[in-house]
This record gives C-alpha cells, structure tokens and sequence, in this order.
C-alpha cells in the first residue's frame, strides 16, 4: 500500500462532495499535469490510500482520508469534445489522462491546516511543502502516520 495527497478545491469537488456521492465513491479526474498523470497511470494502486487536502479556500488543509478503490483508467473528459479539458491529441487507443475512483474512508473532525503542516519540522521535505502545486503527490509512511496524530489535535 503506498499514501498520496490528493488536492482539490472543495468549491468544485471537496469532502463533503465524496461524502454525499453514492457509496461515498467518486472518480477523481480532471488532472492535466503530466507528473501527477504519472502517478495516477503507473504508481497508484486499488488499496492505496489518500490524503484529501483542500486547496485555494478559507481552510486551506488536509480534509481527511480516501482509499482507491481501482486500479486508473482513461479519464473520459479527455474525449469529449463538449468536455472543457477535451484534449484532441488522446484517443481511446493513446489516452493522454488518467483517473482512479476514490472512497471517502473518514473525515478529520476538523482540516489540519497548511499552517500546522508547516511548523513540523519532520514534515520539511514532504512534496506539498517543496512542490505545492503538484495536485497528485507521494506522501511518505511516516509523514501519514504523524499526519493521522494531528487530526484531533489541529
């Protein structure tokens, strides 16, 4: 098992989305950079689990907790041309995006924020505090865990 984050913005697709979606089981899509396609096409597995971390709001932080519940497969936005991220270069047979579906696994009773993220010193080399626009990224073992002790106490 391996430990993202995955960044959203909750104004478009948040937490409270996946929780209100049937099963609490939702694709996550739309991702239109090649590293984080990376992730999402070769490394990302069913079983992996996630953190959901809300970007460009009031409580920018860590949301709560997803597991991938699929292995990727082509993001169907890509070959719609009524799709705003219809992409003319993919086809069915050389998809250029891919997706994974996720299941809300549980909610943090509160976000633990960017600010809280920040002032850990074990969490300095973590990708969303060195490349923070990356909206797929790695989140090493021991960051998850000492992230998990933070949910209650943010």
């Amino acid at each position: 098992m391996n430990y993202w984050l995955f960044k959203t913005e909750p104004d478009v697709f948040g937490i409270d989305d996946l929780a209100q979606a049937p099963e609490q089981t939702a694709r996550w899509d739309e991702i239109r950079n090649f590293q984080a396609r990376n992730y999402l096409r070769d490394e990302i597995h069913a079983g992996d689990r996630v953190l959901i971390y809300h970007s460009s709001c009031r409580q920018v932080g860590i949301a709560g907790i997803a597991e991938v519940v699929g292995e990727s497969y082509p993001d169907p936005g890509q070959f719609d041309p009524a799709n705003a991220l219809f992409d003319a270069r993919s086809s069915a047979d050389a998809p250029r995006w891919f997706c994974v579906d996720v299941r809300l696994r549980r909610r943090f009773a509160r976000i633990v924020p960017l600010k809280t993220l920040k002032q850990i010193p074990e969490l300095v080399d973590m990708v969303l505090l060195r490349q923070g626009r990356l909206s797929v990224q790695p989140v090493r073992p021991e960051e998850w865990r000492l992230i998990e002790t933070l949910e209650n106490g943010s």
